[in-house]
């Protein structure tokens, strides 16, 4: 009988070593983006198995390494297809160079952000959908991020609603750019989006400030979206501006966005 392959993570927590048996796959693959005029590299998570021929998720996660290393979002995927609490989902994880580069990509007034912008549509799609098996019959594309990232999620759904259908934005960055965006947009009930804020989001260091209040319009864009959108999920968090918030409400983001 073959045995199954699994993938070995090992990370140190105290001096000790832990090894984890990663269930599904991942993949590393390198686009050379004539949009970005650079090398990017799509970490890919696929399932174990596929269970259905029928709907599939495929999910674009911005700020992409912290998502697997800090969200652990392949082991959560692993544990939520096991349970059968999550439909097929496949992840591509996209990062940043550094916080310079990241705001260039991912903010409206950034060098780089129209690029960014076509780079997700036009490359990193069609790239993911080879990784479908041949009898799907349908996809859920998804596109999330944290903070920064989940506003460049938003705003490249606005812009491309029948490529891009669902929104995860934990604690996103809201200023004129966003209201702006979301008031022109014609497109807010084609899409679906899941949003959350920390109430204690009140003095966040940004690369622009030493201390910005992201909850209050968060709350403002809220008020706006859910007048706006058919399909809006909206929390307030217990936390602040940090991983621990957004890992701890990873599972309610997945078991909602990627439900069975």
């Amino acid at each position: 009988m073959k045995k199954k392959i699994l993938e070995i993570i090992m990370f140190r927590i105290m001096g000790v070593i832990i090894i984890m048996a990663r269930k599904g796959k991942m993949i590393s693959h390198e686009i050379n983006s004539q949009h970005l005029d650079e090398a990017v590299t799509v970490k890919i998570f696929l399932p174990q198995k596929f269970t259905s021929p029928h709907q599939y998720n495929l999910c674009i996660m911005l700020d992409g390494d912290d998502y697997y290393q800090l969200g652990r979002a392949a082991t959560l995927s692993d544990r939520l297809h096991e349970s059968g609490e999550i439909r097929n989902t496949i992840l591509a994880g996209v990062h940043y160079k550094d916080r310079y580069d990241r705001w260039e990509k991912y903010h409206p007034a950034g060098e780089k952000y129209e690029a960014f912008d076509q780079f997700l549509t036009f490359e990193v799609d069609p790239l993911l959908e080879k990784f479908l098996p041949s009898y799907h019959i349908g996809v859920t594309k998804v596109l999330m991020g944290d903070s920064l990232a989940g506003t460049a999620s938003l705003l490249t759904a606005l812009k491309h609603p029948n490529t891009f259908h669902k929104v995860v934005m934990q604690s996103p960055y809201v200023d004129h750019y966003v209201f702006e965006a979301v008031s022109q947009s014609d497109n807010l009930s084609e899409i679906e989006i899941y949003h959350t804020i920390g109430k204690n989001e009140l003095a966040v260091k940004t690369i622009r400030s030493e201390a910005e209040d992201f909850l209050t319009p968060n709350r403002e864009l809220n008020e706006v979206l859910q007048q706006e959108v058919n399909n809006y999920t909206y929390f307030e968090l217990e936390g602040e501006h940090t991983w621990k918030q957004w890992q701890k409400d990873l599972p309610n983001v997945f078991k909602t966005v990627f439900k069975s």
